[in-house]
């Protein structure tokens, strides 16, 4: 029968047939991306892929183009949960059935705690209210296509170093009221089909054998009936994770759930069969739902494919200039008309102008199906108008670019890949002849487990192209990093070996080397011979002489880039500047600086870029700068830049969408879904962020993000919540109803009315934030946002009355003492604004609850 036909199966009578060992075998993965079939029942193996931005597939290496969506922290400012709703069902749900995927590992909703973090960029934002709601969004829109989802990472995964070990130490208060509320609220509004449990520990105890937290909260406050999954390699122990409540161990390789193991532990009554069938049936369940949901899916090829429409690629453009954030537009140069505006030549600066940045590194990476640069949709949009002039002003790479578009072999893009196995397992010398070829283009190479079926252990790659020919002699300099041991020839010649010693890094997951770098004198109009030899055992380390095998993270990256005078780099910038009418510099970081594995160290931007804006500006006073990051950085020169646009990472339609705001052909309604400090030292976390003996102490407690600037009395650089239109707003009317309290809930209800007060249209984010009454026994955060709505393409001199409904959500806190919310009797305070800036919060109203109550679940 069709493996879609288990859409119809009774699971507690499969459950009943199952044989021991096939239910041990169902409660772990099969490779690095299925779940376990059994034939013999007719249970069909589901597959899953990476996420959240966009569905990478099967491969690391080579794999098939698809659509880049913005980063998760664009989604969130877009403060718009009925678009997020239709990216997910219109965009990503199709994009997964164009995969052969049933299950997207998404959305990443843990908070923003520290934006150092490696993957804030993943997250929605730093509070957990917005987090919740535009996650529940994307749950419901994607499921509605008939796809799971594996939300992420439950919990309290917010930080990448020591991930794996480190234990996540916070009040009960905090766990509830901010970590653990977007899953709350999600789980609440939309209902997700699985959950992914993070890597660490919180309070003591591994997550992926957390009773309290899967079992306490999950199952019985919570009642979710949703599978439970480990992340990849989450898992650290076998009867320990059984018995606490994970369903599914992921993935199937160098896993613990071995049928020997488990059915030992069952042996010596560590768990019980019982314990481990309804592990199983949780798994079962899951895999219905997806062949209820796609059975197109279990019945199909099983082929990746990229296809995208016209229609597509317009929601990818609209959804990312929906999320660019106007923070600064002094003297209302923006938009910008060269017409009306009298500008004849613009200077586009940076290294971000050129750069292709789609998102974040690590899983959420993938490769492109298009990709527009900054620069290319700034000068398609401008350059009928004006003459546009360029430099890159400052290097802006933690490693060396990598060479896709510049190493070409027989006239194509690309180089060829020959793989060898060894003459044994445990040989390190590869036979004569290859085992297979592969034409490749990338040269940034995560092999994963994509090394040909059949191989030896041990294997080498030798990879041959050409470097595309200069206009003139240029010394170039190289960069190779690799998971295993590497080494790069020019024209036969020895310029960077990585194979007799090298120095640990954290690329490839952090199983990688440290780039090393070696420079060639290229010659005008040579296509120089690029030869690099690579093999999966890595070279020993002054720290670590142990040569292991890469098994499942292989991988080797070239890059490089003329080697530059920094001084003239600047100094030509600066002289481009001075002759332009105006200035658009494009900076920021990439998917190197903000990725899985490792946290940043700074929140500077890179090498010496915030210099070259501080010059640039000074030449040109009409400077725009355009940002690219996912989470906050420091912008020391924000008084010297007249305006000022943060683009986070838009993926795909990265240069469209930022031209389109900057044009004026789409107002921009982008609203900060997180705080921009002034410093690091601001930060709330500041100090105890980093991992002390495998203890990171959550010592700011409730006041995580603007929470804490408020309490402190601290100035950000930019405020929660703020963002900048081409028009202008008034709020005004503002009404608070009497709280009705009924079937242990609460109803209160906001109304604003918002006029535009400019002359083009445009659209507002309200927002509604509560503080609630404090007493010596219970301290409150200043204010929480607990409500928001979006009005949209208001005309000039329109208004509209906004409605915000609130509930028990907006009211309670988490009582440790009786381990349940309580909304309190008494006064609480209600403001609503444009941002969460006190300034902005023009109005505010108190109502009195009379009778509070207590309430637990959701």
């Amino acid at each position: 029968m069709p493996p879609s036909d288990f859409k119809n199966a009774s699971i507690p009578d499969l459950v009943e047939q199952l044989t021991t060992d096939e239910a041990i075998l169902l409660t772990a993965g099969v490779g690095f991306w299925h779940t376990h079939g059994v034939p013999r029942l007719g249970i069909p193996a589901v597959k899953v892929s990476d996420g959240p931005n966009g569905v990478r597939g099967n491969h690391f290496l080579m794999s098939t183009p698809a659509k880049c969506l913005p980063s998760a922290t664009a989604l969130g400012a877009t403060f718009d949960p009925e678009l997020i709703e239709t990216v997910g069902r219109k965009l990503i749900a199709e994009e997964c059935k164009l995969k052969a995927a049933s299950v997207l590992l998404a959305p990443t909703c843990n908070i923003q705690r520290n934006p150092l973090g490696g993957r804030s960029f993943e997250s929605f934002s730093e509070d957990p209210h917005l987090s919740g709601l535009i996650a529940a969004a994307y749950v419901k829109g994607v499921q509605a296509g008939g796809i799971g989802v594996a939300i992420k990472h439950f919990v309290g995964n917010d930080k990448e170093d020591d991930r794996m070990a480190y234990d996540s130490i916070m009040s009960e208060r905090a766990l509830r009221e901010v970590y653990l509320m977007p899953f709350m609220l999600a789980e609440k509004y939309s209902k997700p089909w699985s959950f992914m449990t993070a890597y660490n520990r919180v309070n003591g105890t591994h997550v992926s054998e957390n009773t309290t937290i899967l079992q306490n909260i999950f199952r019985k406050e919570w009642g979710s009936d949703a599978t439970i999954m480990s992340d990849w390699f989450g898992v650290y122990s076998v009867d320990k994770s059984i018995n606490a409540g994970l369903d599914l161990e992921m993935p199937g390789l160098n896993k613990w759930r071995t049928l020997d193991l488990v059915n030992r532990s069952i042996g010596s009554r560590k768990t019980t069969v019982r314990i481990v069938k309804e592990r199983a049936r949780k798994v079962l369940e899951l895999v219905q739902k997806c062949a209820q949901g796609a059975p197109e899916i279990l019945d199909g090829d099983g082929i990746e494919y990229t296809r995208e429409s016209e229609e597509d690629k317009a929601l990818m453009r609209s959804l990312a200039a929906q999320s660019i954030v106007l923070l600064k537009n002094d003297n209302n140069l923006l938009p910008l008309k060269p017409k009306e505006q009298g500008l004849k030549k613009v200077a586009i600066i940076g290294g971000n102008a050129k750069a292709i940045v789609l998102s974040g590194g690590g899983s959420a990476a993938l490769k492109g199906s298009y990709f527009i640069s900054p620069f290319e949709g700034i000068a398609a949009a401008l350059s009928s108008d004006v003459e546009i002039t360029y430099s890159e002003g400052a290097r802006a790479v933690k490693t060396q670019p990598t060479l896709d578009y510049e190493i070409f072999t027989d006239g194509k893009r690309g180089w060829n890949g020959e793989w060898f196995a060894h003459e044994s397992d445990d040989s390190m010398t590869p036979v004569a002849t290859p085992f297979r070829t592969q034409f490749m283009d990338e040269t940034r190479l995560f092999i994963s487990t994509s090394y040909p079926e059949g191989i030896t252990k041990k294997f080498t790659l030798r990879l041959k192209g050409q470097l595309k020919p200069r206009e003139q002699d240029t010394l170039f300099e190289f960069g190779l990093i690799s998971a295993g041991r590497a080494r790069l020839y020019v024209d036969g010649n020895l310029v960077i070996d990585n194979w007799t010693k090298q120095r640990r890094g954290d690329y490839f997951f952090g199983s990688g080397s440290q780039e090393d770098r070696g420079t060639y004198q290229l010659k005008a109009g040579v296509a120089h011979d690029i030869y690099v030899e690579y093999c999966n055992v890595r070279a020993p380390a002054d720290d670590d002489l142990v040569e292991a095998i890469m098994d499942s993270n292989p991988g080797v990256r070239l890059g490089g880039a003329e080697v530059i005078n920094e001084e003239e780099l600047i100094a030509e910038a600066v002289k481009l500047a001075e002759e332009a009418d105006a200035v658009i510099a494009v900076v920021g970081l990439n998917g190197d600086w903000e990725t899985e594995g490792y946290d940043r160290t700074t929140l500077a931007l890179p090498g010496r870029t915030d210099e070259l804006v501080s010059k640039v500006a000074k030449a040109n006073p009409k400077t725009i700068v355009v940002t690219q990051s996912g989470s906050s950085i420091t912008l020391p020169w924000t008084s010297e830049v007249p305006a000022l646009v943060h683009s986070w990472y838009l993926g795909n339609a990265t240069g469209e969408a930022i031209a389109d705001v900057l044009t004026g052909k789409v107002n921009p309604s982008g609203k900060m879904s997180l705080t921009f400090p002034k410093r690091l030292e601001d930060v709330p976390s500041h100090g105890y962020f980093h991992s002390e003996n495998g203890k990171v102490r959550y010592s700011e407690d409730l006041l995580v993000g603007y929470k804490h600037y408020h309490h402190r009395g601290i100035a950000p650089e930019f405020h929660f919540g703020h963002g900048l239109s081409y028009t202008t707003f008034s709020y005004s009317d503002f009404k608070l109803s009497e709280p009705v309290v009924a079937n242990n809930d609460i109803e209160i209800t906001a109304t604003v009315t918002v006029m535009n007060t400019g002359d083009i249209a445009g659209t507002e984010t309200v927002q509604l934030y509560t503080t609630l009454p404090s007493t010596p026994e219970v301290t409150q955060p200043p204010l929480q946002l607990k409500a928001f709505a979006k009005v949209k393409d208001l005309a000039p001199g329109q208004s509209q009355t906004v409605t915000l409904k609130l509930d028990k959500y907006a009211v309670s806190y988490w009582s440790d003492v009786i381990s349940r919310w309580v909304v309190e009797s008494g006064e609480y305070l209600v403001m609503v604004g444009k941002s969460s800036a006190p300034e902005d919060l023009t109005f505010s109203q108190k109502v009195t609850i009379k009778k509070g109550f207590e309430w637990n679940g959701l």
